[in-house]
């Protein structure tokens, strides 16, 4: 106990001294930073099934999941309810500048019975830093099919914000769950459509100086 108590309080030291001073406000993207990697593995992302588009102007990425979907209902295995798939973005940050995902966007596809619910969250934090922010949308049924979007914005460049001007690794882990515990005779998938609709998760940045 006491050594846990010790390396908590280091870890929050040195998170402490770590912390980059920053400009009061935003300033345009830097055209040198890069993500370097993309790696991922979960239940909802099987090999070749996850892939990312940066913007031109290094504002946003957009990652698109072919397999990240979860579904319920009668006969249907209780491990489809849910299905994650945990990001590894790693990132070439310039000397001089820090960032944050100040929002993030969903494009799918979803169909629920009456009184069937289905959940998407993810998780997002740098590593080895103890700062995280959560996004989370909740849809309910019934519906009988249909695209959805969704948009969470937070104040994360003032909680979780990349080491400055050093390379990092951006972990975002995300979640979609489906439940009929309301509706035991009930249906409910959400993510992919079988013919070409696939889940969109688009994260927006932040960028400001530090030093």
């Amino acid at each position: 106990m006491i050594f846990s108590l010790a390396s908590t309080l280091f870890a929050l030291v040195s998170v402490a001294l770590a912390a980059p001073s920053l400009s009061s406000r935003a300033v345009a993207a830097p055209t040198n930073f890069t993500i370097s990697s993309l790696g991922y593995s979960g239940t909802g992302c099987p090999s070749g099934t996850a892939h990312y588009v940066l913007s031109n102007d290094r504002t946003k990425v957009d990652v698109v999941f072919d397999r990240l979907y979860a579904e319920a209902g009668p006969g249907i295995a209780a491990n489809s309810n849910r299905r994650n798939c945990a990001l590894t973005f790693g990132v070439n940050v310039p000397p001089g500048f820090t960032f944050g995902v100040a929002s993030v966007g969903y494009k799918g596809f979803y169909k629920l019975d009456s009184a069937v619910t289905a959940n998407q969250q993810s998780l997002y934090y740098f590593q080895s830093q103890i700062n995280q922010a959560t996004a989370r949308s909740t849809l309910t049924g019934p519906i009988g099919g249909a695209e959805y979007s969704y948009r969470d914005s937070f104040d994360l460049v003032s909680t979780v914000l990349s080491p400055c001007g050093a390379s990092t690794v951006l972990i975002v882990n995300s979640e979609v769950r489906v439940s009929n515990s309301g509706n035991t005779k009930g249906y409910g998938y959400i993510a992919t459509d079988t013919l070409d609709t696939s889940l969109t998760q688009t994260l927006n940045f932040q960028w400001q100086t530090c030093k």
